[in-house]
């Protein structure tokens, strides 16, 4: 898929330009004489904005207010370009979330090239953030029809979700991952109550017997051993 760059300038010759060398980039690129007239559009099919401060009603400060406001646009790269060359109006767009900031005149070279940083600045922040998601991803535990979804902390019963304790959800994600063993009390509060400071063998035998009744038909897989503990047996 091309990438879509949209300028955003009055002046027209400007856009013409940049339009003209952003295609022979390979880049998809469009332009608007407004902040207005870009509102028009699905701003949230481009991959980067080029921006003008000075236009005659919203600002390009405004119009990149607006981008990082809106839960589609608020991580689309965006550089300004404009014939304001104070240092505090470069600080005031960085600081607005800009990636960058080109003053006029400009050559045709830097702006390709802060384009190309801007881009590939823009993939590595979105490929890092789809490994984080991913690496943090949890798959769900699974018994037949019992299923904890460990990412959103809820226990499904035949698709049914069940109303567990937070302590229930733990010993019941401590028991499916550690099936078809007998677990000593004192095992089972280390692995679920491990920030506890008091933990009583009663505070266990309440806890399993109420988990029991809440998953239904699988009550049955957690079982007891007299003088030992508790464990999930995959076959009763």
């Amino acid at each position: 898929m091309r990438i879509r760059i949209l300028v955003i300038d009055d002046e027209e010759s400007i856009c013409e330009i940049l339009k003209y060398n952003l295609e022979k980039e390979g880049y998809e690129a469009e332009y608007a004489l407004s902040a207005e007239e870009a509102l028009t559009l699905d701003l949230s099919t481009y991959s980067l904005f080029i921006v003008d401060i000075m236009m005659e009603k919203l600002s390009g400060f405004d119009f990149a207010k607006r981008l990082k406001n809106s839960s589609t646009t608020e991580n689309t790269p965006i550089i300004f370009c404009s014939a304001l060359n104070d240092e505090d109006d470069k600080v005031m767009g960085l600081n607005i979330g800009a990636d960058d900031y080109i003053p006029k005149p400009f050559s045709i070279g830097e702006v390709l090239a802060r384009v190309r940083a801007v881009l590939r600045r823009s993939h590595i922040a979105q490929q890092w953030a789809y490994n984080m998601s991913k690496a943090n991803y949890e798959p769900d535990i699974t018994f037949r029809t019992l299923r904890i979804n460990r990412n959103e902390k809820i226990c499904y019963v035949n698709g049914e979700p069940m109303s567990l304790t937070r302590t229930e959800m733990d010993l019941l994600l401590f028991f499916l991952t550690h099936r078809n063993r007998i677990y000593r009390r004192d095992e089972i509060i280390k692995a679920v109550w491990a920030n506890e400071v008091v933990v009583t063998a009663r505070a266990i035998d309440t806890n399993v017997t109420r988990l029991r009744k809440k998953i239904g038909e699988y009550g049955n897989n957690i079982v007891t051993r007299t003088g030992y503990g508790y464990g999930f047996k995959e076959i009763v």
